[in-house]
């Protein structure tokens, strides 16, 4: 990482409220590294540039920390990124906080070998990764409701993305979604889905991503009661007649 993308970071993460070593600063820059690396040879990620991928990825991706630590009492938290691609949000929350217990969901065999690659290259402990659909999982006992927190960034629409990911929080537990400016026309017409699916949304937090014009919205869903066996629904339905 060049001197100017590592100030970014550092700056970028101080704004957001999260104070990096140098361990910390490292294991971001090897993550860099390779997703350069590896986007030549498959689609990762639209961003060319490490400025990019630092403030667009990264910086983004930390931003889901405070609300994280605001809204969750898990002192070791388990956590499945639903849909998580290259890795975010889940592995930059797993480099600032390596105390989590993480899990990586992502459908597409590709990218779950580069996430293992990932892995393997900055040692992390306590990071699982699984390939196929939350259709799938949410139905799996070993998953079905058995994680703290479930995130996810720009998957799909909320009534959409509920049904993926509320199946497999635990009651108590919560559910994260990363939104841009479409928010709250997301949040309207996801009342029924995130209600049926034994959800309750108990905030929604604005977050801005340091060096960029751009705000976020953190939707929080806390599961107040189990989910209706029946759901999630096979696989391409809940994308197919969203609830």
């Amino acid at each position: 990482m060049f001197k100017e993308d590592e100030n970014i970071l550092i700056c970028g993460a101080q704004k957001i409220g999260v104070d990096l070593h140098k361990e910390q600063i490292n294991k971001f820059s090897r993550y860099l590294e390779l997703l350069t690396q590896w986007n030549q040879k498959i689609n990762l990620t639209s961003l060319k540039t490490p400025r990019e991928i630092v403030i667009k990825h990264f910086l983004d991706s930390i931003s889901c920390i405070k609300i994280i630590n605001k809204y969750s009492d898990a002192k070791r938290p388990s956590v499945i990124d639903v849909g998580t691609g290259a890795g975010f949000p889940g592995m930059p929350i797993k480099i600032v906080y390596p105390y989590i217990r993480l899990t990586l969901l992502e459908a597409r065999k590709k990218k779950v070998v580069f996430l293992e690659k990932v892995t393997e290259e900055i040692n992390f402990q306590q990071v699982k990764i699984i390939n196929g659909r939350a259709e799938t999982f949410g139905k799996d006992a070993n998953h079905r409701e058995r994680y703290d927190l479930a995130i996810s960034r720009a998957v799909a629409r909320l009534n959409v993305l509920s049904e993926y990911c509320l199946p497999l929080v635990r009651v108590g537990g919560l559910f994260i979604a990363q939104k841009g400016r479409s928010y709250k026309e997301e949040k309207e017409k996801g009342f029924k889905a995130i209600q049926v699916l034994g959800g309750e949304l108990v905030g929604t937090e604005r977050v801005r991503i340091p060096f960029i014009n751009q705000e976020r919205f953190l939707l929080v869903i806390k599961k107040i009661k189990a989910t209706p066996q029946k759901f999630p629904r096979k696989e391409g339905l809940p994308q197919k007649r969203p609830l």
